[in-house]
């Protein structure tokens, strides 16, 4: 990866959360937890893909029809951000592989 990719990169995470911080502050605040737990457990391939740039789309959708934030996802965050990325690779699923291997078990 060359400077000029990491400057784009950074021009491109500005602009996407310029996106985030034009949101209500209560769709900021549950995209700031989103992001959070993504980050945390969420899929490998999260920073290469659009899941966020998406997720900013569909809460900017959701400001224009009027709806809450709660109304699009519903009460608990975590579940429909593992509900997005059920069939991805993610980071707990390497850590529980570091672990069953470790331990001689594969079984999940």
């Amino acid at each position: 990866m060359g400077i000029q990719d990491i400057i784009e990169g950074k021009k491109q995470w500005r602009a996407h959360m310029a996106r985030v911080k034009a949101l209500p502050p209560d769709y900021q605040i549950v995209y700031k937890e989103m992001q959070r737990y993504l980050f945390k457990v969420g899929p490998v391939d999260l920073t290469d893909g659009n899941l966020l740039s998406e997720m900013v789309d569909f809460f900017e959708e959701g400001v224009a029809s009027g709806r809450g934030v709660l109304e699009l996802i519903g009460d608990d965050v975590a579940a429909f951000c593992d509900d997005l990325i059920k069939d991805s690779r993610t980071y707990a699923d390497i850590y529980q592989e570091s672990i069953n291997g470790k331990s001689g078990t594969a079984e999940k």
